[in-house]
């Protein structure tokens, strides 16, 4: 098992916006989009929400336990970090 793996996220400040967003992801919207228009991290979010290749130890806690747990492809349910509620899309 490769101890590096390959997320997007969409960061907003309130659950209930994280909420809403994977409504529309369920609904079929695309995750790079609404990362774009609605994630805080700017930085990410030019890139469709993606954080490239990262391995442990290298992201806040709540976000890396439940990052290594997805499958590829699969979106989580809103993390709280400190930074405010990520939507976590594994990528590989």
């Amino acid at each position: 098992m490769s101890n590096k793996i390959k997320c997007s996220h969409i960061l907003v400040k309130k659950q209930s916006e994280a909420l809403a967003i994977l409504e529309r992801i369920k609904k079929g919207e695309k995750f790079g989009k609404l990362a774009k228009e609605l994630s805080i991290d700017s930085g990410s979010a030019k890139r469709d929400g993606s954080l490239g290749y990262f391995g442990r130890g290298m992201m806040v806690k709540p976000f890396e336990e439940v990052a290594f747990k997805l499958q590829v492809g699969e979106v989580s349910e809103p993390v709280k970090s400190e930074f405010g509620y990520h939507i976590i899309k594994k990528l590989g």
